[in-house]
């Protein structure tokens, strides 16, 4: 039996990250963002051509504001510092500062796989199930996935304003995107 062990991280250009909504009376006023996580690792065991294994460990800190759609200001650089300081408090970063998901159960589909597995945020863990696609390119695999969290489910206030009249919306989605070049 073959087995080995892939090691991914944003080094080999992939690319973890969440997408925000804004919602409220005031929404028209607050930005979109996509917040990339730009410090993570995701390790792959397989035994033959089936994988046993999977975990991606995120490091909070490396949270990144990259985009910003919406609003009635224009996005500069001071909207994008106070954006990241917003989000490093909401997931009280200092605390808590590693997301870490674990597979339990993996199964194979018509393009890729179901992970069933364990994520930790903010010192909560609860059970979720993400579904990956994998094409292969030839040389190299393709790796994609996007997933709905709920911030409230790992005991995350998402951020506001206005007294709420402008505030985030409970479920960000979450994206990964890697390649893995083939041996």
């Amino acid at each position: 039996m073959t087995t080995a062990t892939w090691t991914l991280d944003s080094s080999d250009g992939g690319q973890l990250a969440v997408r925000t909504d804004v919602t409220g009376r005031a929404a028209k006023m607050g930005h979109r963002l996509t917040i990339a996580v730009t410090s993570w690792t995701a390790t792959v065991e397989w035994s033959e051509d089936t994988p046993t294994a999977i975990t991606l460990v995120a490091e909070v800190s490396s949270l990144d504001v990259v985009h910003a759609e919406g609003g009635l200001t224009p996005w500069l650089g001071p909207e994008k510092i106070v954006a990241k300081a917003n989000a490093l408090k909401s997931f009280d970063a200092d605390r808590y500062p590693s997301i870490r998901f674990r597979s339990e159960e993996i199964t194979a589909g018509d393009s890729g796989f179901r992970l069933a597995g364990t994520l930790e945020i903010h010192g909560v863990s609860r059970k979720i199930t993400v579904d990956v696609n994998v094409t292969d390119l030839g040389d190299r695999w393709h790796i994609v996935s996007e997933s709905i969290v709920r911030q409230s489910d790992y005991k995350i206030t998402p951020y506001s304003q206005m007294f709420g009249a402008m505030k985030v919306v409970d479920e960000v989605t979450v994206t990964f995107d890697a390649e893995y070049r083939k041996p």
